[in-house]
Order: structure tokens, then C-alpha cells, then sequence
């Protein structure tokens, strides 16, 4: 056998690349990881982990206006501070570093804080100009955010900067129309923020069910979002000031004070060294895999975001884990893409698993939908007129349901659960057949018309 320093070499410690190599290394491989920013990727340093308790910080602000209705008296105007906030949420981000670069090391991973790129099927070069050796390399470096090339663009920012603000933008202009940007365009609506969300489509959230877009639409404008649709960018000005100027088609100039992009992401890939190896790349530039997450070079792998497959943590996740056991712990594992739940963690959130009504009926053909459209206890007494909608699409003929659409508050909670039972083949006929848990919101998926 050939004499390599490590028997698995993994590119980027983030969601994916983690789970990889510390499975691998409790299965008795010796395994090296380099990273080049922070332990955590994305989903830890800036992604999900800190966005996530962005909308905490942000629910506040609505549940502080309910809370008079409650019996509560809350002063009016009520303070907030956008560093104080800001800086809990990095804090709390580096603990969790910290607590997965421990991890790593409890499992004997060796952690190279350096970037690392390919140089053939076996072996990857450090930036201290070091070469190192393995017997497999795991490509997991995720993705970045996609930058549109317009005039100006270098005064934007993306998700990556979004969380080190020095204060709370008077006026922000979010571009995009996909989670990132649904989400940041409730977080800052609810701070205080004035928010425009210019998309250069006429749609937002394609892929959730058109039902459960149109709701979050109708809701956010009643909030005060300002939708701009088929608004493409032209260009950024930036004025003495420091106000941004922005031009967009089909719509006249808006001044604001950020503008933030959320339009995408890519993969990873670019200046990594793979084509030294034979690793084909999609017109993205994500790693071409097959099922076991082996690239066109036998030696070299992918799993998450750098795959382009599902984009989602808990799947690059199950990929780390998947490789890991099938490769060094002689469990051959495949990761399974059907029924994958997915969140937007909007105001309200929306949360969807399986097919949409749209896809059902084309898939096929004989469907039943089952919906209900109601305003939760809180939102009564709250005084708040904002509806929550659950929908149901069932194979027509089987009546196997197939897909579960959901918004309103704390539906992502509810779905998780609710995913089992989709994935599972249940039938409407199981969800009648279960007693209602009342009073709660969940219930209305065991009484649905």
C-alpha cells in the first residue's frame, strides 16, 4: 500500500466536512482538516446558527406590541440596541466554534487553520507551501454568495457582512427573492429598519408552494416590506454622504443607506487546484459526484454545498455521515433526497416537505388538497388580523400523502414532525385517525378539510 501522511484529507471545516472527519476518525482513520476561515462554515459562522437568532432578536419587537393585550404594560416607544444584539449573536458564535473544534480534537482530527488546494489525486498543498499526502481527499468547501455584476456593486454587502453591522440601516434595499432575502427583509422590518426587496423576477421562493408564497407576500406588505419585482440592477451610486443610490429596471432610483445582495450562491471551487486531479465541475462550478459522493477522480469526494445538490446543513450533514461510514466504517451508506424539509424563517415562517400542489398534479395527475386557513389563538387576542394557512396535497387514488405546506407561527417546529409522517407513506386517513392536541396550531393537520 502506498505511504500517505493521512488516510483522509479534508478540504473546509464546515457542517459537511466536520461530520466527515470526526466519523472517520472514530472509525480509526487518520484524518487532517484545513480551513482557512473558522471552524463551523457557514451554517455556525455566518449562516443559519446567527441568522436564526437574528429573527429571536426580531420576534421580540412584534410580541413586545402584543404583550398589552396579554396584560402586560411595555413602554411605548420600547428601546432596542442593535450592537448589544449584535454582539450576544457573535459571542454565542464563538462558543460554538469553540465547541466544534474541540470536538475535533477530542477525536484526534488533526486541524490545520490554513487553505489548502489540490494538487493531484492524492495529495493538496498548504498555504505555508507544506504538501501533504492522503489516500482520499474530501472536497467541502461550500459556497459563496453570488455578487451581480453591476456598477457600483462593491458597495453592497452580502450575509457574510451582515452580521458585523456597526448600527441598524435607516433604509436597506435587500436584492433577491429566495430565503436569504425573505428572511433579512423580516429581521430588519421588524428592528426598524425600512426595507425594499427588489427581485428580478415576479416571484419569490421558487420551489415553496404557490399558496404559501402568496400568503408571505400579502403578509410582509401589510408589514411594510416594499416589494420591487422584475427589477434587475443597473447600478450603485454612492454619494458624498455615504447614501447608496440604486437603479434597478423597470423602476425609478431608490436611496437607502445599505443594500444588501442576496442573490445566490457558488460553489467554492475556483483557484482549488482540482482540475490537477481529473475532478470535473458542473457550469456552476460544483463538484460533479456520483451516490457514495465520489467525484470523476476516484481518490477525490464531495459532500455539501461545493455539490450543489440540496443546499440545505442537515444534508451536507448526512453526506459527511454517509461518506465516513461507508468509506471507514464498513457501513455502506447512501443519503436518500426525497422528502428533504426545508424552512424559511420569514415573518411569519414557512415551512414545506414533499411535493407542492403544482408539482403533485403534474406528477400525478389524480390529487386531493386539504387546507386549513386560520388566525392562531395568539394573534386573536393579540388583536393581530394574520392568518395561518396548512396545506395538505394527497395522492388522489392512494390518498398517501405526499406533501405538507405550512405558515404561520412556529410552523418550521411543527413540520419536523410532520416530515416523519410523509416520509413514512402515511395516509390522510392516519393523520384523521390521530387525536387532536388542543389547544394548539399543530392540531389543524389532524383536522384538515
Amino acid at each position: 500500500m502506498a505511504d500517505f501522511d493521512y488516510d483522509l484529507f479534508v478540504l473546509g471545516a464546515g457542517s459537511g466536512g466536520t461530520r466527515a472527519s470526526r466519523v472517520a476518525a472514530a472509525h480509526g482513520a487518520r484524518v487532517a482538516v484545513a480551513e482557512e476561515y473558522r471552524v463551523g462554515g457557514t451554517c455556525v459562522i455566518r449562516g443559519c446558527v446567527p441568522k436564526k437568532l437574528l429573527v429571536y432578536g426580531a420576534h421580540f419587537a412584534e410580541d413586545l406590541r402584543d404583550a398589552a393585550h396579554f396584560g402586560w404594560d411595555v413602554p411605548t416607544p420600547c428601546a432596542f440596541s442593535w450592537t448589544r444584539l449584535r454582539d450576544n449573536v457573535l459571542r454565542e458564535v464563538d462558543r460554538i466554534e469553540g465547541a466544534y473544534t474541540q470536538t475535533l480534537n477530542s477525536k484526534g482530527v488533526t486541524i490545520l487553520p490554513q487553505r489548502a488546494v489540490v494538487t493531484g489525486p492524492n495529495s493538496v498543498r498548504l498555504a505555508d507551501g507544506s504538501t501533504v499526502t492522503a489516500e482520499r481527499i474530501l472536497v467541502a468547501v461550500g459556497a459563496h454568495p453570488a455578487i451581480p455584476e453591476c456598477p457600483g456593486h462593491e458597495h453592497g454587502i452580502t450575509s457574510n457582512e451582515v452580521f458585523h453591522l456597526d448600527a441598524l440601516p435607516r433604509r436597506i434595499l435587500i436584492a433577491g427573492g429566495g430565503y436569504i432575502a425573505n428572511e433579512f427583509a423580516g429581521i430588519f422590518n421588524q428592528l426598524g429598519s425600512q426595507v425594499i426587496l427588489a427581485n428580478r423576477s415576479n416571484d419569490i421562493l421558487r420551489g415553496y408552494d404557490q399558496q404559501i408564497r402568496d400568503r408571505l407576500l400579502q403578509i410582509a406588505m401589510t408589514k411594510g416590506i416594499d416589494f420591487r419585482f422584475n427589477a434587475a440592477f443597473h447600478g450603485i451610486d454612492k454619494g458624498e454622504d455615504g447614501c447608496l443610490t440604486v437603479h434597478l429596471a423597470n423602476h425609478d432610483p431608490v436611496v437607502v443607506d445599505q443594500v444588501l445582495f442576496a442573490t445566490g450562491r457558488r460553489p467554492n471551487t475556483h483557484g482549488l487546484g482540482l482540475e490537477s486531479a481529473g475532478v470535473e465541475l458542473d457550469e456552476l462550478g460544483a463538484v460533479k459526484v456520483d451516490e457514495d459522493n465520489r467525484s470523476t477522480c476516484p481518490s477525490i469526494f464531495a459532500v455539501g454545498d461545493v455539490t450543489n445538490r440540496i443546499q440545505l446543513t442537515p444534508v451536507a450533514i448526512r453526506e459527511g455521515q454517509a461518506f465516513a461510514d461507508t468509506f471507514y466504517g464498513n457501513q455502506p451508506t447512501r443519503v436518500d433526497y426525497g422528502c428533504v424539509p426545508s424552512a424559511v424563517f420569514s415573518h411569519p415562517p414557512m415551512a414545506g416537505v414533499g411535493l407542492t400542489e403544482a408539482e403533485a398534479r403534474q406528477q400525478l395527475g389524480s390529487v386531493k388538497v386539504y387546507s386549513s386557513d386560520f388566525r392562531p389563538m395568539k394573534n386573536v387576542l393579540a388583536d393581530r388580523n394574520e392568518r395561518a394557512l396548512y396545506k395538505m396535497v394527497c395522492d388522489g387514488v392512494t390518498d398517501r400523502v405526499v406533501g405538507i405546506h405550512m405558515i404561520g407561527p412556529d410552523v418550521p417546529e411543527i413540520l419536523q414532525a410532520a416530515a416523519v409522517a410523509v416520509k413514512a407513506g402515511l395516509t390522510k386517513a392516519d393523520f384523521d385517525a390521530t387525536v387532536a392536541l388542543h389547544p394548539s396550531m399543530a392540531e389543524e393537520l389532524v383536522l384538515l378539510k
